[in-house]
């Protein structure tokens, strides 16, 4: 059916959304499959509200390209009922990333909590596995840290004690630097705050992403509701 112009320029405006649906779609899974394999090496007991938000944020960014395909095809073809499928299930999506945000928010003590149990966990199996003893020497290296509290959580370590501590914890990470170190040569802060630091810096920058998808989506919403309009408006005239 024919389209009046203003409808037309909605309808190619709808198609760009749809590309950006397809981006931020792409962008979420891609953050929800590294947050949960930062989580899956960090955290390694079952379960929790904290671990379960990065699996939320892949299955939104999955679902939100499905819903961009049937809004593609429905404006491609001007269905009606695509249409209206693909501004219900947008609606859905926006309400689901709310709550992730509120969930991400309320449970962010507890993700920090279970951080910090499970590092000092890590750190008992430390000289019992390479892999274990390769993860924390990562991070304490990346992050300029050294325990979860700080140096002093390794001397309860078997086979660490008062006079020792990994080499990854030396601000010059040299062979067996960590063992009768200096304190001036090592770092002493826990990488626990270490990094919940590193996160805070980086929340705005969350922050302003989710807002720039969620401007996204309501003008998806709106030209879509606008579409509907116009073919519903078309069928009553036919």
């Amino acid at each position: 059916m024919a389209m009046e112009g203003g409808m037309k320029c909605v309808k190619f405006l709808l198609y760009v959304l749809l590309l950006a649906f397809c981006a931020c779609a792409v962008g979420l899974i891609i953050v929800g499959v590294a947050v949960q394999l930062v989580l899956n090496q960090t955290i390694t007991h079952g379960a929790t509200p904290g671990t379960l938000l990065p699996v939320v944020i892949i299955v939104v960014g999955a679902f939100l390209f499905l819903v961009a395909f049937v809004g593609c095809c429905g404006a491609c073809k001007e269905n009606y009922c695509l249409m209206m499928t693909f501004a219900i299930f947008l609606t859905l999506i926006m309400l689901v990333e709310v709550a992730v945000a509120i969930a991400g928010y309320v449970f962010k003590d507890k993700v920090k909590t279970e951080f910090n149990k499970n590092f000092q966990q890590q750190m008992q199996n430390y000289p019992k596995n390479n892999g274990t003893a390769s993860l924390l020497d990562k991070m304490q290296e990346e992050f300029n840290c050294c325990g979860a509290a700080n140096y002093t959580d390794w001397e309860n370590i078997p086979g660490m004690g008062k006079d020792r501590v990994p080499d990854s914890c030396c601000i010059n990470v040299t062979a067996h630097c960590g063992t009768d170190f200096d304190l001036h040569a090592i770092n002493t802060q826990g990488c626990v705050e270490k990094i919940g630091m590193w996160l805070r810096k980086n929340v705005l920058l969350v922050a302003a992403a989710a807002l720039g998808i969620a401007f996204v989506e309501v003008l998806g919403i709106v030209f879509a509701c606008c579409l509907v309009k116009s073919i519903r408006s078309g069928y009553e005239v036919m």
